[in-house]
């Protein structure tokens, strides 16, 4: 890639990032609240480790760690994530993270198949980070990744442009089933910045293709609120094999909505409406039957209901989710995303 593209594809990341320029002074997310993130998920080498899942790595943790850490503007961090990404999860040959990285498994890798969503959350992070801080290093990453996801990772089934989960497993052809989406893969507010890096892959429709699916996906079952995992074989239904739930994959639907700028309020009341209980606590939910199948009172998880409700309706965030502290990977990095996203765009939530 000639260096006037790379400087022309940060130019045009940095637009996009001003457009959706903070609202309120400050960091985004403060140096005390990366100190707590980093000195409990952030291993010396620069993985990101998932405590409550025996203390593996993954692409989808690497992607949010260096999102985090360019949130947090700390270069150093950013830098020993994406060394180890690079070096120990970017290993397959078309261009894409082997998504599951396991210290007490030789080898380390022990699934080669990508996630796409930690597929572009990676490309997000870099192309953020080497727009703002003048790196045409990593754009020129960000962009490989990008075009490797436009080539592999994205599928069209009749007029629908759909995001693969992984690049192998889930297509028409891989199960009875298929093809099956998983319709919390869509990180919305990466998908604009894909499109400036690999402006050849239909990501305009691809974005389309994901409210849509949502709003479809909202419609199987009882529970008004969509499954993890989504058979489109036929009529979308949940899919073979998975709990029939609108679990931990689905809860971050909303708060990715959100991040995007996307306030459409048919889309986000239903999970006003639906995913938590009267006590702000989030519900993993049978979406067959709309029963509660169990209860999340982490704050981590108690924000993304509470930040729906201010962006539809206006309510203040309670001072219960205002604070940091970490606990588990997965509920503390939504934390810190939802709280970075109220302060530079709803300041008026806090």
């Amino acid at each position: 890639m000639s260096r006037l593209r790379v400087m022309m594809l940060a130019a045009m990341v940095s637009i996009l990032t001003a457009q959706s320029a903070p609202a309120v002074a400050g960091a985004a997310i403060t140096t005390a609240e990366w100190t707590l993130y980093r000195d409990k998920f952030l291993d010396p080498a620069g993985r990101i480790v998932d405590n409550a899942n025996a203390g593996i790595s993954h692409s989808e943790g690497q992607g949010y760690g260096l999102l985090l850490s360019y949130l947090a503007d700390n270069r150093g961090d950013f830098d020993r994530i994406w060394a180890f990404t690079r070096t120990e999860m970017l290993l397959r040959n078309d261009g894409l993270a082997a998504w599951k990285w396991d210290p007490s498994a030789t080898p380390r890798v022990t699934d080669t198949n990508n996630a796409t969503d930690g597929d572009l959350l990676i490309a997000y992070g870099l192309a953020l980070a080497g727009s703002a801080w003048r790196r045409p290093d990593l754009t020129t990453a960000a962009a490989t990744i990008a075009s490797a996801l436009a080539a592999g990772g994205l599928e069209r089934v009749g007029d629908a442009v759909l995001l693969k989960p992984g690049n192998a497993g889930f297509g028409a052809a891989d199960r009875q089933d298929g093809p099956v989406v998983n319709p919390s893969y869509w990180v919305f507010e990466a998908l604009p910045v894909m499109a400036e890096l690999a402006p050849d892959g239909p990501w305009r429709e691809l974005a389309n293709n994901g409210r849509a699916l949502i709003a479809t996906t909202m419609k199987i079952g009882e529970a008004g609120l969509p499954p993890d995992w989504v058979s489109l074989k036929a009529a979308p239904r949940a899919a073979d094999g998975f709990p029939q739930n609108f679990g931990y994959n689905a809860i971050r639907i909303p708060l990715y909505l959100i991040r995007a700028g996307i306030r459409d309020r048919a889309l986000l009341e239903p999970f006003a409406v639906h995913m938590a209980d009267p006590e702000g606590r989030l519900r993993i939910v049978d979406v067959a039957n709309g029963q509660t199948r169990q209860l999340l009172d982490d704050a981590g998880y108690r924000i993304i209901p509470a930040l729906v409700a201010c962006v539809i309706d206006g309510k203040k965030l309670p001072d219960s989710v205002q604070s940091f502290a970490p606990t588990d990977y997965y509920p503390s990095t939504l934390h810190l995303l939802a709280l970075s996203y109220a302060r530079r765009h709803e300041p008026e939530c806090l």
